[in-house]
Parts: structure tokens; C-alpha cells; sequence
């Protein structure tokens, strides 16, 4: 028997920074014989290198790793959003995918128009598409608003449709990257019970990226970890996980807490947050978290120019764009901050409400005057904060959660000839 996806050194290669510009004609057929397809220049990286992979029929795999390991690129590879650089893909069958939240819906057009838009993308008749219709509207839940386009539904209407079309739909490899993240939690096990039929009894090939462990866990018979755009591990799935947790202890280990330089930050640099210790309540740094149990972040700041007042707040985010606010929103002086001002607070976030995953953290330092004016935001640190026992999540998936700052400490200093953060 033939796999159902057969990847043979496999690599993607994206640049950072702004885009270039277009390629003429001429550029890309020389680009063909330039034998520099496996060189990088000093803004490119891969996102995907040499991965070979075979995956049978009726298989389901899990696929898991840190924010920035390459598991959505290569979804979006096999499901031929994006082209590879190098490297061959071979698929065996209809392809039906549910990636970022959007992906393949038509925002003008209508929930109904959308099945049918669906439908014929996975190359459905109409009649087919028909069959499967009364099933689709019932689990998704969205019959009072079937007739409204979809820019008006809620993230976790629009997940509900998204979910229901790819698995009703007649594919014969079903791709899902973590988009059940914004569903509340009756609805992810109503997900996962469906993705458990369709694998079974229906015998599709699943491929799933999720950092629910308990989702990967129940589903999967096999997973792979991913890091650095290379397959690290594959195989069962409780030894993968025992080896990604293994991996997040390393960090944990060797974490530098130095953030001064953080290259993924904007902002105009008066002020920056420069150490960042995430630790449990006994003061031991750890990135692994039981549901319930205290994190404590200690942040350290550093003034750069006069401010007449700031205000910020730090959070966690689910999935690629949600954000969950963990902190109010504090004001860290409501009077003149003179450069060289040194500061240092702790906040402790109580993790009760949240589901099993992976959430990075971030944080916004702004005017006290103006939310817009930024002085200090990054929006993705890593390693992120690990959550392993289910909780409880709202659907819209943005909410606060109880914390509060411990302590607070401001002293001045006198800022050292070459000691300023780049910016």
C-alpha cells in the first residue's frame, strides 16, 4: 500500500524583514540554474529543511513542538497554500484543511454559500454537498445565522462552520492546525469526538497540530516533534510527548533571562523591560504548569528618556492571534520617570481557567495618556508557558485572568556610557 502523504526532503526557505521586490521574468528563470537553492543570505531562514516523512492511510498523527518549529508551514505546504522551496509532495487523495481561522471562507458570501464554496474547492458535486448539508448546519449550531455572511459571525461561530464543512465533507486527508483553541470546551470535545469518528470509522488520514496534550494524547496513535524546521522524533505518541517535555526542561535549564535585546519588539524604547523570570511559587524557574497552580513573572525595566507617567500589561496568548489578558492593566508611576530610573515588579497570575496548551507570552508598555503611543511590546516570547490539565475557557477565548502584583520596587541610576539598549 502506497502512503497517503509521501514528503521527500522537504524544505521551505522565507525571508525576514519587509518583502522584496517583484521578481521580472528573467530574474526567475536565472534563479532556476543558480545552483544556491540550499544557501541562505543574511536575512533568510528555513522554516522546513531536508523533512522526509511517509504517512499510511488511516493513519492519525499529531504533530507537536515549540511556536516557531515549522508545524503550520508544513501544513500549509501539504495543503498548497504555500510552495516549497525544495523538495517533493506527494498526496493521495482529496485534501480537506482547517488551518488559521479564515482560511478558505469567503467573508461577503453567506454561511450556506460557503458549504457549497467548500464543497466545490474539494472537488464535491453539488449533489454530494447536498447530502452532507443537514449534517454540517446541526453540528455546527449555526442554523439561525446560516443566511448572514460570515464577517459578522463570532470567532467561535465562524470555528464552529469552519470545523463542521472539513469534517462532513468527503476528504481523504483531513488537515487541522490548533484553530480549536478558540472553542469553548463543550465544543472542543464535541471536535475531538468527531475527529475520533472520522478517523475510525471512516478510516481518513488525520494529520493534527495541537498543543493540547490531552487532545494529541486521545486521538493520536503516532506523533511527530518538530524544532527548527526539522523532524526531531516520531513515533508512539506518549514517547514523543515525553520527549518535547524533556525538551522544554532543557530550556527551562538554560533559559537566559536577559530580554534587553529581544529581537520580535516595536515600540519608540523610552523604557524597556529587560529581565524576565517566570517562576512557580517556590521561586524555582519552570515553564511546565499544572492547572491552578501560581505563575509568578519577575520583570525588571529601565527608563531611557523622561516619561510623564506609563501604564502596561502582560498576558498570554492561545493559538497564533488570541490573546488572554493576565494582568490588569497597572500603571507603573503616575509621575515624572527620569532616565536611568531602574524598576522591578512581580505579578502573580493564577492559571485555574486555563485548557491544557501552550500560551506565549507578551507584553504592552504604553503612555499613560495614550494605549496606541507604544514605548515597549513583544508580542511572542518564547519558551511560551506550559499548561497540562484541562481547565475552563470562555468561547470568544479573551478574558482576564486573577492576578495581581506582589511587589514593586523603583530606585534611579545613572545610566553607563555603553550600556543603552539597542532599539
Amino acid at each position: 500500500m502506497k502512503p497517503a502523504i509521501e514528503i521527500k526532503s522537504l524544505s521551505k526557505k522565507y525571508r525576514r524583514g519587509s518583502s522584496s521586490s517583484y521578481l521580472t521574468l528573467r530574474d526567475t528563470i536565472s534563479n532556476i540554474f543558480r545552483p544556491t537553492k540550499n544557501k541562505l543570505s543574511h536575512n533568510e531562514f528555513w522554516a522546513l529543511k531536508d523533512v522526509n516523512l511517509n504517512i499510511m492511510p488511516g493513519e492519525v498523527v499529531g504533530i507537536i513542538g515549540r511556536n516557531g518549529a515549522g508545524k503550520s508551514t508544513l501544513l500549509k505546504v501539504l495543503s498548497r497554500i504555500t510552495h516549497p522551496t525544495s523538495g517533493e509532495v506527494i498526496l493521495r487523495g482529496r485534501v480537506g484543511s482547517l488551518l488559521e481561522v479564515g482560511t478558505g471562507f469567503h467573508q461577503e458570501l453567506t454561511g450556506r454559500e460557503n458549504i457549497f464554496l467548500n464543497g466545490a474547492v474539494l472537488g464535491m458535486t453539488k449533489s454530494e454537498i447536498t447530502r452532507k448539508f443537514a449534517e454540517i448546519v446541526a453540528f455546527a449550531e449555526i442554523d439561525k445565522f446560516l443566511d448572514t455572511p460570515v464577517k459578522h459571525y463570532s470567532s467561535g461561530m465562524y470555528v464552529r462552520l469552519a470545523f463542521a464543512v472539513a469534517a462532513h465533507l468527503q476528504s481523504d486527508i483531513l488537515l487541522v492546525d490548533e484553530v480549536l483553541a478558540v472553542g469553548d470546551a463543550i465544543f472542543q470535545k464535541k471536535c475531538l469526538g468527531k475527529m475520533n469518528e472520522v478517523a475510525k470509522s471512516e478510516g481518513r488520514t488525520v494529520l493534527l497540530v495541537s498543543h493540547n496534550r490531552e487532545a494529541i494524547r486521545q486521538l493520536c496513535t503516532s506523533a511527530i516533534l518538530v524544532d527548527d524546521g526539522k523532524i526531531v522524533i516520531t513515533g508512539h505518541t506518549d514517547k514523543v510527548l515525553q520527549a518535547y517535555d524533556e525538551q522544554i526542561r532543557q530550556i527551562e535549564i538554560n533559559q537566559q533571562t536577559d530580554i534587553s535585546n529581544e529581537a520580535y519588539r516595536r515600540g519608540n524604547g523610552s523604557i524597556r523591560f529587560t529581565h524576565l523570570d517566570v517562576t512557580g511559587s517556590h521561586g524555582k524557574t519552570k515553564y511546565i504548569f499544572e492547572a491552578g497552580e501560581s505563575i509568578i513573572l519577575s520583570i525588571s525595566y529601565h527608563v531611557y528618556k523622561v516619561l510623564s507617567g506609563l501604564k502596561f500589561f502582560v498576558g498570554l496568548r492561545s493559538g497564533k492571534t488570541r490573546e488572554l489578558v493576565t494582568s490588569a492593566e497597572h500603571i507603573i508611576s503616575d509621575t515624572k520617570l527620569m532616565p536611568g530610573t531602574i524598576g522591578k515588579m512581580k505579578i502573580e497570575i493564577n492559571t485555574s481557567d486555563l485548557l491544557p496548551g501552550e500560551y506565549p507570552i507578551y507584553w504592552h508598555l504604553s503612555d499613560l495618556d495614550s494605549i496606541t503611543r507604544n514605548i515597549d511590546v513583544v508580542d511572542d516570547l518564547t519558551p511560551p508557558i506550559v499548561i497540562k490539565t484541562p481547565g475552563v475557557k470562555s468561547e470568544t477565548g479573551y478574558f482576564k485572568l486573577p492576578s495581581r502584583i506582589i511587589s514593586e520596587k523603583l530606585e534611579h541610576r545613572g545610566i553607563r556610557k555603553g550600556k543603552r539598549v539597542k532599539r
